[in-house]
């Protein structure tokens, strides 16, 4: 059964039920943490928010974080006194690694309650959680269910709602030192970096689009970085088909990757992770959003003293779907369709390609970035 979930969620649901007991009761000052989930990376960076709310309200206390398995070295030099735990749910060694830790006082998971029942089984002591999740039986081990965010709000403050009391301190970029990192690509002192990828298809700019920026930076004196993901390297090719600029096409872990950003003078790419892993460097990132929420990934108040600017067309007619991690989110407007030919499927990313080269402009215009007036 390597590499199945399949020992993980049993063992999960087995220990869980063995731990089973009478009420149970809030801990008054809780002396160890877990912030409990398998987030991808845009999600678990805006976590960031719930860490730092953490630590100013248990300024004393021991606080751990799961992340995946790529993930987990952003966190190297702990940021807010955070350990990252690597949890991977084909992977039963991470199980064992996180049963074998002293148990926690407290267990917050801000995104899926699925990890209720691994909080449990782990000897959480008491489990906090976001209501409405589907189906009911995620919610069953959660002593403590918060109602998501009845007003539009970045999901940086919907995770830090999960604790009580007032708001972190905003983000600055020396709140989180960078990872160690070898071998770190150098592109000069005036690059800026275009991350052109993303984990679907509706996130993509039309490569047309993309060139003419890359043209239009160049002319006002930046150099131009390519960027993509693993297994991208053809919408690289059909953005810059003679390779004429330096490529990043999936080769750098994270850590390397933020060295990259915090270098450059400017990121642009459409609503991903990296969008996320640029505003934690402090680089001033233009997002584009197609079918996601502008509010929902935006910086909140958090991560407000970063600089960034968000382009999207809204309304947008087909970006109508109330759905946010299995709940339903009455104000939210954002769309996860995929390809295929069924109707209720986009048949391309009209979203994105309704986001004009001229906006995207106008937003890097709006940062002043130097080098690119």
């Amino acid at each position: 059964m390597a590499g199945s979930r399949a020992p993980m969620r049993y063992a999960s649901v087995a220990l869980a039920l063995l731990r089973w007991g009478p009420r149970r009761r809030p801990p008054p000052a809780p002396r160890r943490i877990l912030v409990l989930h398998h987030l991808l990376l845009g999600d678990t960076l805006m976590v960031t928010a719930l860490l730092a709310k953490l630590r100013a309200r248990y300024p004393d206390a021991q606080i751990a974080m799961t992340a995946a398995r790529p993930i987990a070295p952003l966190y190297a030099t702990q940021p807010y006194g955070v350990t990252a735990h690597v949890l991977d749910p084909r992977d039963f060694a991470t199980f064992r690694a996180l049963a074998a830790l002293p148990r926690f006082d407290l267990a917050i998971l801000p995104a899926d309650n699925r990890w209720s029942w691994l909080a449990r089984a782990i000897g959480a002591r008491w489990i906090v959680g976001i209501a409405g999740d589907r189906p009911a039986h995620k919610n069953w081990p959660v002593d403590e269910l918060v109602p998501y965010s009845q007003a539009p709000a970045s999901f940086a403050e919907t995770a830090a709602e999960l604790v009580h009391g007032a708001p972190p301190p905003p983000y600055r970029p020396a709140d989180w030192r960078a990872p160690p990192a070898e071998g770190v690509p150098r592109f000069g002192e005036r690059y800026a970096v275009l991350h052109v990828g993303a984990g679907s298809k509706l996130k993509l700019w039309p490569p047309e689009r993309w060139r003419a920026l890359a043209d239009h930076l160049e002319a006002r004196g930046l150099a131009v970085v390519l960027s993509a993901g693993p297994g991208e390297a053809a919408i690289l090719d059909a953005i810059d088909p003679a390779a004429a600029r330096p490529r990043i096409a999936g080769t750098l872990s994270l850590p390397l990757l933020r060295h990259v950003l915090a270098s450059a003078r400017l990121l642009v790419c459409p609503d991903t992770g990296i969008a996320h892993l640029g505003r934690i460097a402090g680089v001033p990132t233009v997002t584009l959003f197609g079918p996601g929420s502008a509010v929902i990934c935006g910086p909140g108040e958090f991560f407000a003293a970063m600089p960034g600017r968000a382009v999207t067309v809204d309304p947008f007619p087909c970006r109508d779907q109330t759905v946010q991690f299995f709940r339903e989110v009455a104000w939210a407007r954002r769309c996860e369709r995929l390809f295929g030919d069924s109707p209720e499927r986009c048949a391309r990313p009209r979203c994105m390609e309704a986001i004009e080269l001229a906006a995207v402009v106008k937003a890097i215009e709006e940062l002043g970035v130097a080098g690119a007036r």
